[in-house]
């Protein structure tokens, strides 16, 4: 069986010791870049490499293409072939809890055309909690042959993104926090405020308190009530760099919501060009 969108803690210690599965884990803190690393090294799922945000799962900033560009696709496959993931292996990708870094991978394997990953739901804080097995120190994997190449019809890029604004038949998901997207404060990025006409759709009402992923009927409510009539090929997820907003995708692929792309320069990039349209909301 082939997991796709959000896996088990189960289902994953029962293929621990599977040469044909990798967990990889994506335990990262923008405030603090090199805290999963360090975490990584105390204690991890066995088996597990680690992959970097900023390192691995983005490319090098320009200061006008967002805080999390998507990596050129050649380093890319290189970055999976170093990490040990091999075309067809099953990738079972988590991070401290809500899925909103194992996401990123999870959506990068995607557009690459790897369609065997899936999230760890509830992440390594679950994993811990139900007292399963860790490893410490850094896992090395045997390099594996990885194929792939993008899907352009996953993406969008701003100018595609300002044509949508003002039209009926499609829909800009912000993922980012309320008062992020009214415009009530912005401490990342340079202005404050959302693409106009997007609606708000914070990536945490996907998941509990725990960092678990609610159950599909209440996630499809949910994420259908969001996007009323809007064909899901016709929504445009972003953030603030292209990272959360792959937690929205996951949740709406995990429902039976598929097709949705991914504005990976997000707000960070929108915001960088004084040219582009800001809108702010009423408190």
């Amino acid at each position: 069986m082939a997991f796709t969108t959000i896996i088990g803690t189960g289902d994953l210690a029962t293929h621990l010791t599977d040469p044909e599965w990798i967990p990889v884990d994506c335990r990262f803190q923008l405030a603090d870049e090199a805290w999963g690393a360090r975490e990584y090294l105390i204690a991890h799922i066995p088996g597990a490499v680690y992959a970097h945000l900023n390192k691995d799962l983005s490319a090098p900033l320009t200061g006008m293409n967002g805080r999390h560009p998507l990596p050129d696709p050649d380093v890319l496959v290189q970055t999976f072939i170093r990490l040990g993931i091999g075309t067809g292996m099953q990738v079972v990708a988590y991070d401290q809890d809500n899925g909103m870094f194992a996401s990123r991978l999870w959506w990068l394997l995607r557009w690459m055309g790897h369609e065997r990953v899936a999230v760890l739901d509830g992440g390594f804080q679950k994993w811990i909690a139900e007292e399963r097995p860790v490893s410490s120190g850094k896992n090395a994997r045997a390099t594996k042959r990885f194929t792939g190449s993008p899907r352009p019809e996953m993406t969008v890029e701003a100018g595609q993104v300002a044509a949508l604004i003002g039209r009926r038949d499609a829909m800009l998901m912000d993922a980012r926090a309320p008062e992020r997207y009214r415009g009530d404060i912005e401490p990342i990025d340079r202005l404050p405020g959302h693409i106009p006409g997007a609606v708000n759709y914070f990536f945490q009402q996907n998941v509990d308190e725990h960092g678990v992923f609610r159950s599909p009927d209440e996630l499809r409510e949910q994420l259908s009530a969001a996007i009323g009539t809007i064909p899901p090929e016709r929504v445009v997820a972003y953030c603030g760099s292209g990272v959360t907003a792959c937690q929205n995708l996951l949740a709406m692929e995990h429902v039976g919501l598929p097709g949705a792309k991914l504005y990976a320069g997000s707000w960070s990039e929108w915001s960088s060009d004084p040219a582009r349209p800001v809108e702010r909301s009423a408190k």
